[in-house]
Parts: C-alpha cells; sequence; structure tokens
C-alpha cells in the first residue's frame, strides 16, 4: 500500500508533544511492515538542511490568489527507510517556531502556512509521479489534505486516495478569522457546506473532519470522550454524527529509544528481572536536581508541558494548587522537567524557593527526561485530559509506576492498584481536583513506606507491559484499507 502522511511534526526534526513521536514511530513501522510510506513536513528553520538531498526544479503550490514556490529535500534517518520530504518556502517556514513563538504565539498566517503543506503534499506526489492510495493527515495543520481531495482534486488523479485523519489533541483547532478562506482557494459558497464555519471564525480541524473517509484518535477512552459536551471542545456534535467512522487505536513506544536495559542516556542499565539499576539512577537523579541522596525517600518525577491541559492550575495554581501541600505535609522529594505558560513557570520558580524538596528545570532536556523516568519512584500526570499520553507508557517500561487521572489514554494504559491483592500498575483518580491530585500521591507515598512488597510487584508487572507499534500498524491498515474502500464507494458513506 502506497501511504503518504502529512504532518507539521515528527521527530527528531521538529517536535512539541506526542505528535511528533507518534508519527516516527507508526511510519517506519509501517515500512517494515512492507508498505511505501512517505512523510511530508515543512523544514522549520530549527532543522539543518545538512545531509540532504535537494529535488531538482521549485515545487508550485497553488495558494491564495496565486501560487507559493518551495524547495523540496528529502531525507532518512539513520538506519530507516522512510523518505522524509521538508517542504522548504523561507518566508513561510524561516523562522523560530513550529506554530507560534513567544513573541507571537499564534502565527498570523498560519492558515496560508499549513495550507502550503497541505496542497503542497498534492503537488509532491504529481511531481514524484508516486499517487499515494490514502493519505493520513495529522491534527488541525494537515486537516485541509483532506478537503482538497474532496474539492480540487475530487476528479483528478487522486480521485480513488482515500484520507485518514487522527485527532491527537482536540483541545487544537486551527481556528482563525473567517477570511483567511482565500489561502485555501476554496469559494466562500462552500465555507459553510466544507465544515469550515465555527462561530463565525475559520476552523481547519472541523473542515477536516467533515471531509475526511475516516477519523482516529490515539485511544479508546479518548474516542468515546470527545464525544461529549466536556471534552468535545464544541465539536462533539459532529462527532457523533461520524461516530460510525471514529475510531480509537492506542499509539505504541518505540522500545528501541525506551528501554532501561539499553537507554543510552541513563547511567546504570536494569531490567524487570534485576532492578538493582533503578537506584543507581534514582541517585544521579538527585544529583542532577541538588536534591540530597536519600534512598529510602521516595521521589515524584514530572515531564511535562506546563500548560492548564496537563492540570497545571490544580497542581500549581496560586492559593488552591496541591504541589505546596504535596512537597510540605508528605516525606516525598518531587523533581520537574519542562516549559510553558508564563504563570506556571513562575509559580513553580516562586515553590522551588520554599520548598527544599522540590527541583524544577525550566526546560526540556531528552537526557534528563530519559534520567526522570529512570530515576523517580511515581511519575504524576494529572491531566485534565490525555488522548493518549506517552509518559505514562514510558514510566512503566522504567517500573516509575504512574499516578493519573483516569481519563483518555491514561485511563486505558494504567490498571488500578489494589490494596488487597498488590494487583495494578499505579495509582489513578476519577476526578480532577488539588485534594484528589494530594490524597492519590498520598496514598502511592502511604504505599510505598507500608506495602514495599506491593511497589516491587508493581514495578515488575509495569515493566511487562507492552504497547506494541506492531499491533496498532496493523490496525491502521485495516482504516486505510476502509478509506480506500469508502472512497471507491464500497462502503456507503453516513455522512
Amino acid at each position: 500500500m502506497r501511504i503518504m502522511m502529512v504532518t507539521s511534526e515528527f521527530t527528531p526534526l521538529a517536535k512539541t508533544g506526542g505528535l511528533a513521536d507518534m508519527v516516527a514511530a507508526l511510519g517506519p513501522e509501517l515500512v517494515r511492515q512492507g508498505h511505501d510510506v512517505r512523510v511530508v513536513i515543512p523544514r522549520y528553520y530549527g532543522i539543518d538542511r545538512g545531509g540532504m538531498d535537494l529535488l531538482p526544479g521549485p515545487l508550485g503550490v497553488p495558494v491564495g490568489f496565486g501560487q507559493a514556490w518551495c524547495g523540496v529535500f528529502e531525507a532518512r534517518l539513520a538506519g530507516e527507510q522512510l523518505p522524509i520530504y521538508l517542504l522548504d518556502n523561507e518566508v513561510l517556514y524561516g523562522r523560530d517556531g513550529i506554530y507560534g513563538n513567544r513573541a507571537e504565539p499564534d502565527f498570523a498566517d498560519n492558515v496560508r502556512r499549513f495550507t502550503v503543506l497541505c496542497r503542497g503534499a498534492l503537488q509532491l506526489a504529481k511531481k514524484l509521479d508516486w499517487l499515494p492510495d490514502v493519505i493520513h493527515g495529522h491534527d488541525w495543520p494537515a486537516a485541509l489534505a483532506p478537503v482538497f481531495l474532496n474539492t480540487w482534486e475530487k476528479s483528478g488523479v487522486f480521485a480513488e486516495t482515500g484520507s485518514v485523519l487522527t485527532i491527537h489533541n482536540l483541545g487544537y483547532q486551527g481556528v482563525y478569522p473567517k477570511e483567511d478562506i482565500h489561502h485555501t482557494q476554496i469559494q466562500w459558497q462552500d465555507f459553510h457546506g466544507l465544515g469550515f464555519e465555527f462561530f463565525d471564525q475559520l476552523n481547519l480541524l472541523k473542515a477536516g473532519l467533515r471531509n475526511a473517509d475516516l477519523l482516529t484518535t490515539v485511544s479508546p477512552t479518548y474516542a468515546r470522550e470527545i464525544q461529549t459536551p466536556e471534552h468535545g471542545h464544541s465539536l462533539d456534535g459532529l462527532l457523533r454524527h461520524r461516530r460510525n467512522d471514529l475510531y480509537g487505536v492506542l499509539n505504541g513506544i518505540d522500545y528501541s529509544v525506551w528501554d532501561p536495559e539499553s537507554d543510552h542516556y541513563i547511567p546504570h542499565h536494569y531490567s524487570h528481572r534485576d532492578l538493582a539499576g533503578k537506584a543507581g539512577n534514582k541517585d544521579a537523579l538527585r544529583r542532577e536536581f541538588g536534591i540530597a541522596p536519600d534512598p529510602a525517600r521516595p521521589l515524584i518525577g514530572i515531564v511535562s508541558r506546563l500548560v492548564d491541559q496537563k492540570g497545571f492550575p490544580e497542581l500549581c495554581g496560586p492559593t488552591h494548587g496541591s504541589l505546596f501541600e504535596i512537597c510540605d505535609g508528605l516525606e516525598v522529594d518531587v523533581v520537574i522537567l519542562g516549559t510553558g505558560d508564563a504563570w506556571c513557570e513562575r509559580e513553580l520558580s516562586i515553590l522551588e524557593d520554599r520548598l527544599p524538596n522540590l527541583a524544577v528545570r525550566l526546560a526540556f532536556d531528552e537526557r534528563v527526561a530519559h534520567l526522570i523516568e529512570a530515576g523517580s519512584d511515581f511519575f504524576l500526570m494529572p491531566s485534565r485530559y490525555e488522548p493518549c499520553g506517552l509518559n505514562q507508557m514510558y514510566s512503566l517500561r522504567y517500573g516509575t509506576l504512574p499516578i493519573v487521572h483516569r481519563t483518555g489514554g491514561l485511563a486505558d494504559t494504567v490498571d488500578q492498584y489494589d490494596e488487597e491483592t498488590g494487583e495494578g500498575t499505579g495509582f489513578g483518580f476519577d476526578t480532577l481536583t488539588p485534594r484528589a491530585i494530594f490524597d492519590t500521591v498520598g496514598w502511592a507515598v502511604w504505599t510505598w513506606y507500608n506495602r514495599p512488597e506491593h511497589i516491587r510487584s508493581m514495578q515488575v508487572r509495569a515493566m511487562q507491559r507492552r504497547f506494541s507499534w506492531q499491533e496498532s500498524a496493523a490496525r491502521y491498515l485495516e482504516l486505510y484499507q476502509w478509506a480506500i474502500d469508502r472512497r471507491l464507494q464500497r462502503v456507503p458513506r453516513t455522512w
């Protein structure tokens, strides 16, 4: 099968979250299973062109009232057979940031930038004389791809190309002024019919959800949650309408990267058969963050974007967050790695100054992220919603027991601890409040001190859990075929 993936992120070239990791893992796995996969992504300013091949001739991309011209670079990551095509346009992508930056959090020309990505992917396929059987778009930046398949390319060479759109996070939809529709070259009379209209604005994701042959998201629980008003971000009605076309496919993780037996980022390797090395990593993590060594005292790690979605208002919001009470009232240490909203960074810095057992690093560092996974005893994820989540899967592999709000993929991957039997792989709560976070952390810490045999058996059990990309890729292949059949009208449309 010929599969084109259109994405705004791809690890390690460009990343803000789990989207980049998912595409970078799924694509190579599909190649290993014998399929012809190509990835299309912008060539952002921060991506080094060294070692890439420049395709001959510019690529013309219809956009707005004319045409944009792009160079196209081809790259292949070390050890992989997956071609990655990068669209190079200095005006659109030659700046710091993927969607925005500190000076301009949401770039004003994002509709034009991602129109060029989506329309450019189709133009590139023609240039390569390689027509995909299915186009798999990821989140709102790629949502225009199925729209263009249903409009400008409906009766052309892509007439038999199916489309799948994956929702990685419904909270980000690509909402812009409705006048920006001119960048897409879609006519005003189709503004409502193609699904763009959203409270008198332009919504790219909504249009993609309306036009894609099939929809997926990254966990079964999240697929159900986004059909409710609580988690639907005003698109729950559309998603209920398309519920028969919406599938939750749980992400896997790359065990060649996240494996405590071979991880080159950590100083001590270990396995579920021998956890001795975990204590050495815990000591190294304490030294990394300047916390006094104390192997008997539990250590809680957090690696996260510091934003509302990740539960930080409940964790460290001024006057009501639970983090101060956790550090002040429990015999525990906490380390946090991440960047995000200014208010959150400020509050964490204030708390760090007041609490000797809290250490915060306002940065992102891949080495330190791996060390936190390996050296912590618990990993805290109090997300308001979590489409899939990868850090809890990494934590399980490293024997670091997750403490989670039981939502989305967190509910699908972390088994609740049973005090009677010692079964389970983590600790969860069902309602996100500061008190629920504190009580659940307290439960985990109490278990650490009073049921050490349960902690050890949970660690061993967690490390043996597997979230395989082989299974997830096989499921995507089934859905790709269904999308193709629907395009060929072998399967009736439901909208």
